[in-house]
């Protein structure tokens, strides 16, 4: 079987460098044409399977990747769901650092030790997202193709579980807007990484935009 694992579009929050988590922020208008190219790039790949976190941001950007034909094959699952950033979301990544400096510099250093104040720790959202992907798998056929639209840190964790990477090098890859990871296997356990941090429908090679925020 075979998953693309994306990334929703930018939102202004991204753009800005402000904390998102699990506040239910749109694409801005930069997401959508991210997410309209993400589709261009789909039309003629074959999609038997498509589920995307239930925020907003995530769920647009799959309902444009897979465009109106498709869009019946849709659906959700609260696994998916970004990383809740508890008392930092809304936040820039410059007021976290001046309130909350010693948490704010383990997350870069140690991220696999820090738990959000009143969030998740990346080991929760492993604990939800890996059972989502297997349930999102469940029943595929060798020759089937999921689409799996979520989040940074989602994507990011899943990444390190099907690499054999520990969490505390969670930041040793990008997850770009829109970007498209592709994996293959016989499956959920077996699978391999083909393609990582693939956003080449928007992007230059050398021309990737950093957020300042997860």
């Amino acid at each position: 079987m075979r998953i693309l694992l994306a990334r929703h579009g930018e939102t202004a929050w991204n753009a800005e460098g402000r904390y998102q988590g699990q506040e239910d922020i749109p694409l801005s208008p930069v997401g959508e044409a991210q997410a309209r190219a993400l589709g261009a790039r789909l039309r003629e790949v074959r999609i038997d399977r498509a589920i995307a976190s239930p925020l907003g941001r995530a769920l647009r950007t799959a309902e444009l990747a897979l465009g109106e034909a498709r869009a019946a094959m849709l659906a959700t699952d609260h696994g998916f769901m970004e990383i809740a950033h508890g008392d930092w979301e809304g936040l820039l990544a410059g007021e976290i650092h001046a309130r909350d400096p010693e948490r704010a510099r383990a997350w870069r250093e140690a991220p696999h030790e820090v738990l959000m104040p009143q969030g998740e720790s990346l080991q929760h959202v492993l604990d939800r997202a890996w059972p989502a992907l297997q349930r999102a798998c469940d029943g595929l056929g060798d020759d089937d193709t999921l689409l799996v639209v979520a989040h940074d840190a989602v994507n990011r964790v899943l990444l390190c579980r099907v690499l054999g990477l520990p969490l505390a090098h969670l930041w040793r890859f990008r997850q770009a807007p829109t970007t498209l990871n592709l994996l293959e296997g016989p499956a959920v356990d077996r699978l391999e990484v083909v393609r990582l941090n693939d956003c080449s429908h928007h992007t230059a090679l050398f021309g990737e935009a950093v957020h300042r925020a997860l």
